[in-house]
């Protein structure tokens, strides 16, 4: 009986050993289980019913979700930026941009370009956030050219142009605040069943329609092809041009996105520090999802768990009261040791 226990108890091991080396997602999960576990226990047990620590637990959980949303949102965008073995170090460069000209064309103030047209209300605020989402995608079509057309390597234009975005933006803002209407910030601050769920709920959406392109659709395919192999997938007949451009305008969409997510919520943005961090973060959260940084490997539900991973991490920190200077090392420690427990099965 003990021999047969044992057999079992080895059979399990192996299994377990093997899928947490080869299986991305099964790493990914089990650390984000322990994260949870840990921000659990920091939490403490401390109440009068089992009811008010659920309630909290609950709680904790929809603050951590919306904070992090527009984080995912862009991670999101990573992922296949990282994939094609790319990277793009602009995110928070053109949020910043993008948050500069929406809050412009609805500055309900004498400046504001779509009440100066006679538009206002719910038409100016589609309007707004149509062209916001288009000069998303067009800055990241900008940088897709300086890659594929301009032959520089992604690193070098992304960090030309988060340098150039910022600047500009910071230069042509210079002692102008746009006044935010209020009614437009109900697209961020709607509350449902008493909490702010919108922008949860946009990062689910958006997390599920990228799932499919990623995994049902030649785009997703292309993208996968071009990081492995970018020779061979060329000389298989695709435009590895086209797809990269494609990458990052897509990514300047998700941006773009998020951008209008934040100045929905706060009704203002800070030129010089808005996004800031938002890139090493995003790639965080997609490296800590099993995403290859050598390209050809990834997920968009490695990168959601990734994404939790580190939202779980910074919450956890700050429950347990680490110096505000000392977070990021903290964190950069959590994300070194996250990647290398995950063991990934890159020989190649």
């Amino acid at each position: 009986m003990n021999e047969i226990e044992g057999k079992k108890r080895q059979t399990v091991f192996s299994w377990a050993a093997n899928t947490w080396k080869t299986q991305l997602l099964f790493s990914t999960a089990i650390a984000l289980l322990v994260m949870i576990v840990l921000q659990t226990l920091a939490l403490g047990f401390d109440f009068d019913s089992v009811g008010a620590w659920f309630q909290l637990w609950l709680q904790n959980w929809v603050n951590i979700l919306r904070n992090n949303s527009g984080i995912g949102i862009i991670a999101l965008g990573m992922t296949f930026v990282i994939i094609s073995g790319g990277i793009d170090l602009a995110v928070g460069s053109t949020l910043v941009v993008v948050g500069a000209f929406v809050m412009m064309l609805i500055d309900s103030g004498p400046k504001g370009i779509l009440l100066n047209m006679g538009i206002t209300g719910v038409p100016a605020y589609i309007i707004a956030i149509l062209l916001g989402m288009a000069l998303g995608a067009l800055l990241g079509s900008i940088t897709g050219l300086l890659i594929t057309r301009g032959k520089l390597p992604p690193f070098i234009a992304t960090l030309g142009t988060m340098k150039i975005f910022r600047s500009a933006t910071q230069h042509f803002m210079q002692g102008y605040t746009p006044a935010v209407p209020k009614s437009f910030l109900s697209i961020a601050s709607l509350e449902i069943g008493g909490q702010l769920l919108m922008p949860i709920i946009y990062w689910g959406i958006l997390a599920i329609l990228l799932y499919v392109i990623s995994t049902r659709t030649t785009f997703g395919r292309q993208v996968i092809a071009v990081g492995s192999n970018e020779r061979a997938t060329k000389l298989s007949g695709v435009n590895v041009n086209r797809v990269k451009l494609r990458i990052y305008s897509l990514m300047g969409l998700l941006v773009s996105v998020s951008a209008i997510l934040q100045v929905s919520r706060i009704g203002s943005m800070d030129y010089a520090n808005a996004g800031s961090g938002y890139e090493m973060d995003a790639i965080s959260a997609v490296i800590v999802g099993g995403t290859s940084m050598a390209g050809g490997k990834g997920t968009i539900i490695g990168t959601v768990l990734g994404t939790l991973i580190i939202a779980v991490m910074n919450n956890l920190l700050n429950l347990i009261g680490v110096p505000p200077f000392l977070r990021e090392a903290f964190k950069g420690v959590i994300v070194i040791g996250a990647v290398l427990l995950q063991k990934k099965d890159d020989n190649s």
